[in-house]
């Protein structure tokens, strides 16, 4: 459920599926009254706290610079697709955006890479460069 108790579908790749396939098994084992896909080692629904700071402690631990949180995760999912596909409506299905000026705010990303593709390819971007 996402914001506003809005139900989300999210797809998932074939690797995923494989792994939760291992992990179901093993959810079992747990005898837990709740349908939470992922448990505490007590059997209980994990809260959205606990994965938020389970993100920051991966993040210290790989030595990444910048807060690593869930979000963070959404929006990378949100900007590598608008790079690859340039699709904004299926970037707005995909992340359930009633409005799609919401969606937009990803865009900015999209257009940084444009200039950047536009400066290494336009002559006159060239500045100080003698051919």
């Amino acid at each position: 459920m996402g914001k506003g108790s809005k139900e989300r579908r999210v797809p998932i790749g074939r690797t995923a599926v494989t792994w939760l396939e291992h992990w179901l098994p093993l959810r079992a084992s747990f005898n837990s009254e709740t349908d939470a896909l992922f448990l505490s080692s007590r059997g209980q629904r994990i809260s959205a706290r606990n994965v938020q700071k389970r993100f920051a402690e991966w993040g210290i631990r790989q030595g990444v610079a910048s807060h690593i949180h869930p979000h963070k995760l959404r929006h990378s999912f949100a900007t590598h697709l608008l790079e690859s596909s340039g699709d904004l409506r299926a970037v707005q299905e995909l992340l359930g955006h009633a409005n799609l000026a919401t969606t937009q705010i990803y865009t900015h990303l999209d257009f940084q890479h444009l200039a950047s593709v536009y400066d290494a390819a336009h002559p006159r971007a060239k500045r100080g460069k003698k051919e």
